[in-house]
């Protein structure tokens, strides 16, 4: 089952999306993440849908603004891709390979969630930046809440996936990161989920025997494919990471799990490590960049200008006068 947050003649509405688009609006339910919530877990929340379709249906996905589909309390964004590491340290300082340390757990960082765009929507270049970049992740929904959890328990944890676009400022992030903390600005602005969640249900047909979902994915800027690659390249299960990210704390409804950005061409900046130049080049207003994701569905949105940042002082050099 898919359901798509969306804003129709002023209103904000839930619905199950059927085949040919039309949309099954859930009665009185204005938020996903609120409604996971309520539901606790996938059989609740699919019945929940299932009621939605004894009703008239609504408009069609065409005629309506796609919103994300849930404002996540949390995001969590992984970094389960090898090539991707590869690619990207040699863009950025010139080393080859992967760190050793890197296979010991899957690392994240939390991202924003108030910086959540959808499917369609424009987004802006961040404020000061002149290096933008994508990449195409997909990302699991927590349904139920758990603590503490093995990769077995973790499964009935996450009741769907959706596309995840987690926007780069490059050059805002390389200087961020030269203080061993962060990101942070660099990844602060823009995060695009959509179109719909796809309940975990419907991706049981992609499983492989190992436990990793074989989806393709395809990156394209301005209608030009940029990069292709497949979710099972993975380096961990999607099981192994909510087990991880539950680790010592809670994981609720409504969070969200980035796989990390795929191999092969899934951001510019692993391609300008590999070709040694800045080929394509960033990202300029009027750039479209769509993601595709098999089984879930796609995403296009188009970069627009930004707001100039505020100017802010450079940090005052102190002595060292005590108390």
């Amino acid at each position: 089952m898919r359901f798509a947050s969306y804003e129709f003649r002023g209103r904000r509405q839930v619905a199950v999306v059927e085949a040919d688009g039309t949309l099954y609006p859930l009665p009185a339910v204005r938020s996903l993440t609120g409604l996971l919530a309520e539901t606790g877990g996938l059989d609740r929340l699919l019945d929940a849908g299932a009621t939605a379709l004894d009703v008239p249906p609504g408009p069609q996905v065409s005629e309506v603004r796609l919103l994300p589909p849930l404002q996540p309390p949390t995001v969590r964004d992984f970094v389960t891709f090898e090539e991707h590491v590869e690619g990207v340290r040699r863009s950025v300082d010139g080393n080859a390979g992967v760190p050793e340390q890197w296979y010991a757990a899957p690392t994240f960082y939390f991202a924003n969630p108030y910086a959540v765009y959808g499917p369609y929507d424009d987004i802006p270049v961040p404020p000061g930046s002149a290096v933008l970049d994508f990449e195409l992740e997909v990302a699991a929904v927590i349904g139920r809440e758990g603590r503490d959890l093995t990769p077995e328990e973790a499964r009935e944890h996450i009741v769907g996936y959706t596309v995840f676009n987690d926007w780069s400022a490059r050059d805002l992030q390389s200087a961020e990161m030269k203080v061993n903390l962060g990101p942070c600005k660099g990844k602060d602005t823009a995060t695009t989920l959509g179109p719909y969640l796809v309940t975990a249900d419907e991706m049981e047909r992609y499983r492989a025997p190992d436990g990793f979902l074989r989806l393709a994915l395809t990156a394209s800027v301005n209608g030009e494919v940029v990069g292709k690659d497949l979710l099972s390249n993975m380096s961990w299960t999607f099981e192994e990471m909510t087990a991880y990210a539950s680790r010592g704390t809670w994981v609720r409804p409504g969070d969200v799990l980035g796989s990390g950005t795929c191999g092969n061409g899934g951001c510019l900046a692993e391609l300008w490590g590999v070709r040694g130049r800045q080929d394509p080049p960033p990202l300029r207003p009027g750039d479209t960049v769509t993601l595709a994701v098999e089984g879930i569905g796609t995403v296009s949105n188009t970069v627009v200008a930004g707001v100039a940042p505020v100017p802010l002082p450079a940090g005052r050099r102190r002595g060292r006068e005590r108390p």
